[in-house]
């Protein structure tokens, strides 16, 4: 869980997806730009995260809830099979700026194993290839540069990390010889 003043977690939670109304609610046009109108049953909107995690679970009239959740079009089909074939060659950051957050996010709404597992094995494939530009400069400089624009920013919060810790311990080394 994180904090209430985690501005990451406040962006992850304003990411919009997909939701289908479940029955018609009155006055809520406004989310389908039809100012004091109504929604109707099977209407299709873009809803905040957190908006969208709020009204799925509420029911209505005993057994019908007020919508239902999609999962987001970052997590499509054609996104996990790019992420299966070569999770390198994915920019997830052009897919959700906050993509891990996002995914744990919306799979806490969802019970999808094959998912978790395509997106584990990313983050470990993914990890290895950012520690590998972290720690070698000349890769980050040259023909990395593409892979690392495309780093969401938890992966790049890990980035920074390797890199720093690199170069601690060269400046580490380097009074070690000195002695």
């Amino acid at each position: 869980m994180s904090s209430y003043y985690d501005i990451d977690a406040i962006l992850t939670d304003a990411q919009k997806v997909p939701c289908t109304f479940e029955l018609d609610v009155p006055g809520l046009g406004v989310l389908d730009n039809n100012a004091g109108g109504d929604i109707r049953k099977g209407t299709q909107v873009s809803l905040p995260l957190w908006l969208g995690g709020f009204l799925a679970p509420q029911t209505f009239g005993g057994t019908t809830s007020a919508l239902s959740i999609d999962l987001p079009a970052s997590l499509a089909p054609r996104i996990l099979n790019a992420l299966k074939a070569n999770p390198r060659t994915v920019d997830l950051r052009a897919q959700a700026p906050f993509f891990y957050a996002l995914a744990a996010a919306a799979l806490e709404l969802f019970e999808e194993d094959e998912i978790v597992d395509i997106l584990t094995e990313t983050f470990k494939l993914r990890a290895a290839e950012i520690s590998d530009h972290a720690h070698n400069t000349q890769g980050a400089l040259g023909e990395g540069v593409e892979f690392l624009r495309g780093l969401d920013e938890m992966e790049r919060q890990l980035f920074r990390a390797a890199h720093e810790s690199s170069k601690r311990m060269r400046i580490w080394m380097g009074e070690q010889k000195k002695r």
